[in-house]
């Protein structure tokens, strides 16, 4: 098993469903040695279980993005087991509550705000340190659509999501000379647990929620994980080496309208 990553090593937070699985997955089959890590220790385990049984190397490890200790444990664990840290791809995230800004509670927003946006620095400053030491580095940043235009319903998702965005164009300045890249993807609607989710909560109006989200995509579909797996691949890989300080769209055109 070799290819685009062939020789790196990938930690994926957020691995075990969605976009992060697919993100480890497309890794590991282009020959990278990839550390699984999620809250979920079942779905982070079925993913690797999915690694090895296609030849792959990995590494599940239980951690909680939002907690500084566990995220340092977790990156001297990945270099621990595989020596090195290439490639970081930060996607561990929730939803919240879905309610407008003067309903959002403080619950809410400092635990979707601590995950989504505290996580992802926390990832970015252990990832970096080691990166730093071995004088490179691809980090991506898993933000949204809603990175780049606000949601309703939605305020510390969307306000965690632009932070993202800013975190990784700062970090992109600062360490493209010590030859790190940062950069971050910005899904639109994607087939994930996120959106089952808000199906499910809902499920007399779980069609016309469907044709609502589908309605405002021009591609007039939702989007698939492994689509967005492969494009944080492409971003890890040696052939994005100039590609810093971006944040990619993947939302079938939702916020070129």
């Amino acid at each position: 098993m070799s290819g685009q990553v062939s020789g790196k090593v990938a930690l994926v937070t957020g691995g075990g469903l969605g976009i992060g699985r697919a993100a480890a997955i497309a890794l590991a089959r282009e020959g990278a040695k990839v550390v699984v890590a999620d809250v979920d220790s079942k779905s982070g385990n079925d993913t690797v279980h999915d690694i090895e049984a296609a030849g792959g190397e990995t590494l599940f490890v239980e951690a909680d993005v939002s907690q500084p200790k566990a995220v340092e444990a977790l990156v001297a664990r990945c270099v621990e087991r595989f020596g090195q840290l290439d490639c970081g791809v930060n996607n561990a995230g929730i939803q919240g509550e879905l309610n407008p800004t003067d309903l959002c509670s403080e619950e809410n927003w400092n635990r979707t705000i601590a995950v989504n946006l505290t996580g992802v620095w926390l990832c970015m400053k252990y990832e970096i340190a080691q990166m730093r030491k071995q004088g490179s580095g691809a980090i991506v940043n898993v933000a949204s659509n809603f990175g780049y235009v606000g949601s309703p319903g939605m305020p510390a998702y969307s306000a965690a999501k632009h932070g993202v965005l800013g975190l990784t164009k700062t970090a992109a300045l600062e360490y493209a000379p010590s030859g790190i890249r940062v950069n971050a993807v910005c899904p639109g609607p994607v087939q994930t647990p996120l959106v089952d989710n808000m199906l499910i909560a809902q499920p007399e109006l779980a069609d016309q929620i469907m044709q609502s989200i589908t309605q405002r995509v021009p591609a007039r579909r939702i989007g698939k994980p492994e689509e967005i797996g492969e494009a944080i691949l492409w971003l890890c890989s040696d052939a994005s080496p100039f590609a810093t300080g971006m944040a990619m769209p993947i939302d079938g055109g939702f916020i070129a309208q």
